[in-house]
């Protein structure tokens, strides 16, 4: 079992942007000294549900400031990103780092992102293939050229290759997973054999058949069964640990709904569509009731649960639920030290 935190830098009413991101960087600091597996860094733009703009230079920060703990973005919207651009980046932070990066990608949403990078619509709904596996290339060949309907350029050598890992660690490359939302997002991944990120907003049986989904495609695209079996998916979900079950659901029904209703409704789309946001209170109430939410032990039941019935084992919890650095600081010290214990 391997635990990390999910961090989004959320900006709570009354907050500044400045507090949220230096909160979401002592969390990571703080998940190291308590023992955690890892820190996965959401990316946004524009809103205050999440004040990091850039997963992969926040990660550079933190990887710098860190040992041992493991990185990663989730995600980097490619999108709105050159893949070549995102994959020397990466390279750059596996081969310094050792291999403790790993580059979660995602489609992202139709937001004015789109048009601010002059990505277009298009990019969003159609584009996501080819940008995925022109990074991929990218990430494990000597010599690439684009040859897409997006990215047409002739042969250029990769440098710093991924390969050239620091300390012989990671020769490999970064691994690669790919936030999943929907049956043709799970396809794209299994294809390609790379593991998928499962959101917080649903809950074990529905991430059990996405998994079960997932190797269906992965053994149809001739993928051999141990690396179908041993796929390291991430669940990510939400973790508040409290010496009552009442007391954590609290912290986070007093302060998720206010950050949820200013955050997400603060999302525009790039071609004015409707889109229905989730409402505030109930979504809070239904984060508190799939993860875990509670006691040490509760924590610890509800993430065993978890493992049990999707086979998953990596886990991406968000602990700034409280919007206190303080508070946040101690569910990620009581995370590692009252939590981890009982899942070894």
């Amino acid at each position: 079992m391997r635990v990390g935190s999910f961090v989004l830098a959320a900006q709570f009413p009354g907050q500044g942007q400045g507090e949220a991101l230096h909160r979401a960087v002592r969390s990571a600091e703080v998940a190291e000294e308590a023992g955690l597996d890892s820190v996965w860094l959401a990316e946004h733009h524009f809103v205050p549900y999440g004040t990091c703009p850039s997963a992969v230079t926040l990660a550079a920060l933190i990887l710098g400031r860190t040992r041992r703990i493991h990185v990663g973005t989730a995600v980097s919207v490619l999108p709105t990103a050159h893949p070549v651009a995102l994959g020397e980046q990466a390279a750059l932070l596996h081969v310094t780092t050792g291999g403790r990066f790993s580059l979660g990608v995602g489609r992202g949403g139709p937001w004015v992102d789109l048009e601010v990078f002059g990505a277009g619509l298009e990019a969003y709904e159609k584009g996501f293939p080819e940008s995925l596996d022109l990074l991929l290339r990218w990430l494990r060949e000597p010599r690439v050229a684009g040859n897409g309907e997006r990215f047409a350029f002739r042969e250029v050598a990769v440098v710093p290759r991924p390969q050239e890992a620091l300390n012989g660690q990671g020769a490999e490359g970064p691994e690669v997973v790919v936030a999943c939302t929907s049956p043709s997002s799970v396809r794209l991944a299994a294809q390609r054999c790379l593991p998928m990120l499962l959101g917080m907003h649903v809950g074990d049986d529905e991430k059990a058949e996405m998994v079960a989904l997932w190797n269906r495609h992965a053994r149809a695209a001739g993928h051999p069964p141990e690396r179908v079996s041993a796929a390291p998916h991430v669940s990510a979900g939400v973790a508040q640990v409290a010496d009552r079950r009442l007391d954590a659901a609290e912290a986070l029904q007093k302060a998720m709904p206010g950050w949820l209703k200013q955050g997400l409704d603060a999302h525009v789309t790039v071609d004015d569509r409707h889109r229905a946001m989730r409402d505030p209170v109930a979504y809070t109430e239904l984060l508190c009731k799939l993860h875990p939410v509670g006691t040490p032990q509760v924590c610890a039941d509800r993430l065993a649960a978890t493992a049990e019935r999707t086979g998953i084992t990596r886990f991406a919890l968000l602990v700034e639920g409280s919007g206190d650095l303080a508070a946040t600081e101690e569910n990620v010290r009581r995370l590692g030290a009252e939590v981890l214990p009982q899942l070894r």
